[in-house]
């Protein structure tokens, strides 16, 4: 029996429309649920900010991670990249098959902009081995993201068999496609929105989508369906926009 997956990798912005103008991270979480994935890759999650919690009536008690996934998915892993006077931020896993193991890669390229990769295992049925899930954000230079996916290559060739089903999502600020067609080789992933539609989809930003700076990596799934998620009321929760995909495990 083949089983099959629909993931969506979203960079949220903090619960936070463009330029910060409006909270909305309710709306975020609507948004979420509307499309019924089974494992969700967020970058930029705030665990936690004293400023907002005081400044925003209806901010979350939970940390956001929490919120989104309370009642719908089942298990979920953060990983605290950025930390600050007021809180902290960083990526997050929602899955609705249990996650039997995490932990956050730090491949930070200097003390300026902390970035990490949240590693995480789930089981799924039918299927014989954990599904490996790594959600990434990296850095803004190019010369540091080079670095970031070197260490990142360096730990799937360590860490994940060849034969283990393997998901790499998140914000990749590639937005020239350099780095990750070398990176993607060297592991022999294919990139979601290449397989189906011969090219990475366009991301950010949100309003008027001009840059592919969102990526979906897979090795051991075939994708069966990519897409943007669009917004039909105008209004746009975050500086990206969402990338859905179904992959079905390679038998």
């Amino acid at each position: 029996m083949n089983s099959s997956l629909q993931i969506v990798s979203y960079n949220i912005h903090k619960g936070f429309s463009c330029l910060n103008q409006r909270m909305v991270i309710h709306d975020l979480r609507d948004r979420l649920r509307a499309v019924h994935a089974d494992v969700v890759f967020l970058q930029e999650v705030q665990g936690s900010h004293t400023g907002h919690a005081q400044r925003w009536q209806n901010w979350p008690s939970a940390p956001q991670h929490e919120f989104l996934a309370d009642q719908v998915w089942g298990d979920f892993a953060y990983g605290k990249n950025a930390v600050y006077t007021n809180g902290h931020h960083g990526n997050a896993i929602l899955s609705r098959y249990p996650i039997v193991a995490s932990e956050n890669l730090d491949v930070s390229a200097h003390a300026f902009e902390s970035r990490g990769v949240l590693h995480a295992q789930i089981t799924v049925p039918d299927l014989a081995e954990p599904v490996h899930l790594m959600c990434v954000h990296l850095a803004l230079f190019e010369r540091s993201r080079r670095h970031q996916l070197a260490i990142l290559q360096q730990h799937v060739r360590e860490s994940v068999p060849d034969t283990a089903p393997l998901i790499i999502a998140g914000d990749f600020n590639d937005w020239r496609g350099r780095a990750g067609r070398h990176f993607a080789e060297g592991l022999g992933l294919q990139e979601a929105f290449t397989s189906v539609h011969g090219q990475t989809a366009k991301s950010f930003p949100a309003r008027l989508p001009l840059l592919s700076l969102d990526r979906i990596y897979v090795r051991g799934w075939q994708v069966t369906e990519a897409r943007v998620l669009r917004t039909s009321d105008g209004l746009h929760r975050s500086d990206h926009a969402a990338l859905v995909a179904t992959l079905v495990a390679h038998a």
